[in-house]
């Protein structure tokens, strides 16, 4: 249970964070801004609930950790449950927030961050150009945590370059589709749009787990013959590390 619930905080942390700071700060940090929000609320989780969880937060992560025999398949319902619960959560209290001002906030009309094509996305781009967006950028998450997990990487550090490369990720995508790369963080926001997210939500599941399905089988071409870490070890302090915290 304690897993689970480490999910559900560091999904709320990722959602909250990286679409408060568009909802609430966007047309004054600009894209940039909001995608280094994305990656340091990524960061902080990793470290804060790294070691309970492993800190995917993201269904898609779940699946490619789980296809590349990191993970155990009799978890994966309650950390998907948990990760949605997280983001529609987190989306409940930022559209508290954001309506707290004179002016209000309407989300079906503001968009709320939620992810889109066609018409709703920032930069006009097309399904077909939003649904290779989404693979490839998903492929680039997973493959990232994958290796950064790996047994020959250096333990401990996992959440540097995996907070980088969601960084990148969103400098790339934000444009094209507000970036999803996770299927909770797109489900949270588009429940309270309703209308158009709704009807738009299947790209922003289907295409993260297709990215994750082909990292994972990419990964295990290149990889060395060796046993993976967890994940949640791979993140974990070293043993020395953690006797000093203990002093």
């Amino acid at each position: 249970m304690k897993k689970y619930a480490a999910e559900l905080i560091g999904t709320f942390v990722l959602v909250f964070g990286g679409c408060g700071a568009a909802v609430l700060a966007g047309d004054k940090i600009g894209f940039a801004g909001v995608a280094f929000a994305f990656g340091f609320s990524l960061l902080a989780m990793v470290y804060a609930i790294g070691p309970i969880s492993g800190c995917h937060i993201n269904p898609a992560v779940t699946l490619g950790l789980l296809l590349a025999g990191k993970f155990e398949l009799k978890y994966v319902p309650g950390y998907v449950i948990a990760q949605i619960a997280g983001a529609i959560l987190a989306a409940g209290v930022l559209l508290i927030v954001a309506g707290g001002t004179s002016a209000g906030y309407d989300p079906s009309v503001a968009g709320f961050a939620a992810n889109g094509y066609g018409a709703h996305s920032p930069g006009g781009y097309n399904l077909a150009a939003a649904f290779t967006a989404e693979v490839v950028l998903t492929f680039f998450l997973v493959f990232t945590v994958l290796g950064a997990t790996d047994l020959k990487a250096p333990v401990g550090f996992a959440g540097i370059p995996i907070g980088i490369a969601l960084v990148l990720i969103h400098l790339v995508g934000i444009p094209v589709t507000n970036t999803s790369v996770n299927p909770a963080r797109s489900i949270g926001p588009a429940l309270f749009v309703g209308g158009w997210a709704v009807a738009q939500l299947w790209l922003f599941i289907l295409a993260p787990l297709i990215g994750a399905a082909i990292a994972s089988g990419l990964y295990e071409l290149v990889r060395t013959r060796e046993p993976l870490l967890a994940a949640r070890e791979a993140e974990a302090a070293l043993p020395s590390e953690q006797a000093e915290r203990r002093r």
